[in-house]
């Protein structure tokens, strides 16, 4: 017979506090969807307040009347007034890059996949892995049947590279095992949670909370702690949120400009309303006499000026990562697109000194406004390309299709270029390309084939 007797464990835990994960969420958010989450917890809060709301910016063609430029009014200060007197040249510019086509699942994964250190092989495989997966991020076809038996190791190790790849829990065979995954790869996950989805499914799909209790040995704390997480910070389905909708309009989160050979870094907070604790909450805390009264006021007073402080720190992050990168890619700014130098999220992670996923989900859908247009953060960072010499390469991958470009328009020998020519004229200018991967990248640039070129 059986007995069970309670235990006194030591054990060390990691658990993400609401607060905790308010702040990660804020930091993610793109001006828009900000602006908008403030609105929501404006109205779940009523010791939170809007102090001052600026107008949005006309589009139309037409400034509203009594309004300045786009970062006029903007806190942030490094912003010249100066700049303004190029302000038709530059709505123009934004109107033409303000429209943005909705990046796929397969975009988002492919651009975190060219970002890792693998070999050829591994990189083949992984791209494979990705373009097999459906909207939903799940394999469409058995991935062992894509690659031959002496390669599945390769396989089983790239596929669990990409399972860690934001959104978490893709390249997955389903809603389970990408559950499974989830709860093993996402930081604060309860243990608990891991075990209860990988030993027992069965109970936690029939809804049996005491049997789940029994058959584990948690208690109910951690039983309700774990589903409350799968509840919250699990998605079934995390290939969704990237849906192919149509084109959106963007509103860029930074602005970019250079005076005097100077950069000068301007926050858009002129869609974010500046806020505030409500004096009358602020008063009501002194209440003495109704206890219950100030503890529910303090508790609101207390949420607020957290959300705030949040903000503020969603706000500085996002202007050093800014900063960092623009550090890393100065030539770029100053000369064009084909000295767009080898950058990754680990880069800039230790030089802001914060993770790498924090990193990839602040560039993530936030942009960039400058003056040879409008560029998602995530642009920047690109894998080295490697070299004749064997040398660690100064060419990354979006430089070397410039590189291409610049090949083809500066010929003027009337002869058509093959690609493998355009890997010899690469090569004796010391970068490394193979003649497919000069067909890929001039696909990507939308170039047709020395056959179709006129």
């Amino acid at each position: 017979m059986q007995f069970q007797k309670p235990v006194m464990r030591q054990e060390q835990r990691l658990k993400m506090s609401p607060q905790l994960f308010q702040s990660i969420q804020l930091m993610t958010l793109p001006v828009q969807e900000l602006s908008q989450r403030i609105h929501d917890e404006v109205e779940k809060n009523p010791a939170l307040e809007i102090l001052s709301e600026k107008p949005l910016s006309s589009l139309s063609g037409e400034e509203p009347s009594g309004e300045a430029d786009y970062f006029e009014n903007t806190s942030d200060p490094g912003y010249s007034p100066q700049l303004a007197s190029e302000k038709s040249d530059n709505k123009r510019q934004f109107l033409e890059g303000a429209i943005s086509r909705p990046e796929s699942l397969h975009e988002h994964l492919l651009w975190q996949l060219q970002l890792e250190i693998l070999t050829p092989q591994q990189m083949k495989v992984g791209e494979l892995l990705i373009n097999n997966l459906n909207e939903d991020g799940f394999h469409i076809e058995d991935p062992e049947t894509l690659v031959k038996s002496n390669e599945l190791d390769i396989l089983y190790s790239v596929m669990e590279i990409i399972q860690e790849f934001e959104p978490e829990g893709t390249c997955t065979a389903d809603v389970h095992e990408s559950l499974i995954v989830q709860s093993q790869v996402l930081e604060g996950a309860p243990k608990e949670l891991s075990v209860i989805l990988t030993e027992h499914w069965n109970l936690l799909e029939k809804g049996k909370i005491d049997e789940l209790i029994k058959a584990t040995g948690f208690n109910s704390w951690d039983i309700t702690h774990a589903l409350d997480y799968l509840k919250d910070k699990l998605s079934p389905f995390p290939g969704r949120k990237f849906s192919q909708e149509s084109a959106t309009l963007v509103v860029p989160d930074l602005m970019l400009r250079t005076r005097e050979g100077e950069f000068i870094l301007v926050l858009n907070d002129e869609e974010i309303p500046v806020l505030g604790v409500d004096s009358l909450f602020q008063q009501l805390m002194k209440n003495k006499e109704d206890r219950k009264a100030k503890q529910f006021v303090t508790s609101r007073v207390k949420d607020a000026q957290f959300f705030i402080r949040s903000i503020q720190q969603r706000n500085d992050t996002l202007l050093k990562v800014a900063r960092t990168i623009i550090e890393f890619q100065r030539d770029f700014f100053y000369k064009g697109p084909k000295y767009l130098v080898p950058l990754t999220l680990k880069d800039i992670a230790e030089e802001v000194g914060v993770h790498e996923a924090t990193v990839s989900r602040l560039t993530n859908g936030k942009y960039l406004q400058t003056e040879k247009g409008i560029y998602e953060l995530k642009y920047f960072f690109s894998n080295s390309v490697g070299t004749s010499s064997g040398n660690p390469s100064r060419y990354s991958k979006e430089g070397v299709k410039e590189i291409i470009r610049e090949i083809l328009e500066e010929n003027t020998s009337g002869k058509k270029l093959s690609d493998q020519k355009i890997s010899d004229i690469l090569q004796t200018r010391g970068i490394k390309v193979a003649r497919r991967t000069v067909a890929k990248y001039r696909g990507e640039l939308d170039i047709s084939s020395s056959y179709s070129r006129q």
